[in-house]
């Protein structure tokens, strides 16, 4: 018989979750003076939303392990593979990269040499796509994320500003349609603006592909703006303390965020926060 808990989560049509951790711990040098526990038995489930997806956010403070979540689901080292536990996807054990993941990092990644049109097309070079179809779908998407065709395509990334570069990596992510996009701090170094600009437009995007986004920000608002789920990580080690839901976006970003249940809700996991941080220094006292 069958072990019941090394089969992969349902939802309730029996579709495989699309993200679930199970009893999943990270420890970096394991047996030496230099061992550190990044997260333990961590487990949550992120169903598969037909026609719809989901996006969750993972907030909580430096150090919790939001961004080790994320580099075990999109299977990168040296955080994969998890110490002990499981990490699945669409019911199928995490083993490395793969092309139902896609993967958005703070850092406006790009390749320097390539212009604009031929970073956004480069998942889809790499596919065998032939020229003429990959740039007529770049030149989409470079118009998707808010650029101008015309006007933007040829340029290098060091003529863009950062708003601008996280747009390129975005198209890029999309244009290939990922089950499962991944977006570690994507919008942490812009200006306040921005920032929101950027927030709808990452929600109009994420209507379209209808993926599931993992969402990593230190913002609290900005997890409860963008959050279908919200969940909150605490440190020492890190952890998932709570999963709580908050309404789909449903306007733009600066409209949601003047309504009360809108600062209702922020503050409430502002004061969650402060909880969790509290405790990680009281058992940093008590360990010093």
């Amino acid at each position: 018989m069958s072990d019941p808990a090394a089969q992969p989560a349902t939802t309730d049509a029996g579709r495989p979750a699309v993200v679930e951790f199970r009893d999943v711990t990270k420890i970096y040098g394991a047996g030496t003076p230099r061992e550190y526990v990044a997260i333990s038995d961590v487990s949550f489930t992120i169903p598969d939303v037909v026609d719809h997806g989901e996006i969750s956010s993972f907030l909580g403070p430096s150090g919790c392990g939001k961004s080790t979540v994320l580099r075990l689901v999109a299977g990168l080292a040296p955080q994969h593979p998890p110490t002990n536990g499981t990490v699945r996807v669409l019911g199928h054990e995490v083993r490395g990269p793969g092309a139902d993941r896609g993967m958005v990092f703070q850092d406006y990644t790009s390749f320097d040499n390539r212009t604009v049109l031929d970073n956004v097309v480069f998942g889809l070079e790499c596919r065998g796509v032939p020229r003429p179809q990959r740039e007529a779908e770049g030149l989409e998407w470079i118009a998707k994320v808010g650029l101008n065709p015309r006007r933007d395509a040829a340029k290098y990334p060091h003529e863009l500003s950062g708003g601008m570069r996280q747009r390129v990596a975005i198209a890029r992510t999309l244009i290939l349609r990922p089950r499962v996009i991944l977006m570690d701090e994507p919008f942490g170094a812009l200006d306040p603006a921005t920032r929101l600009d950027m927030q709808d437009l990452l929600v109009k995007l994420w209507r379209e592909v209808q993926a599931t986004v993992l969402f990593v920000t230190h913002s609290v608002e900005e997890a409860v703006y963008l959050g279908d789920r919200v969940f909150v990580m605490a440190t020492t080690p890190g952890r998932i303390v709570d999963e709580v839901r908050t309404p789909a976006a449903a306007a733009p970003a600066r409209q949601v965020q003047s309504e009360p249940w809108f600062h209702e809700q922020v503050n409430a996991l502002h004061a969650r926060i402060e909880q969790v941080e509290a405790a990680a220094r009281r058992i940093d006292e008590t360990r010093g």
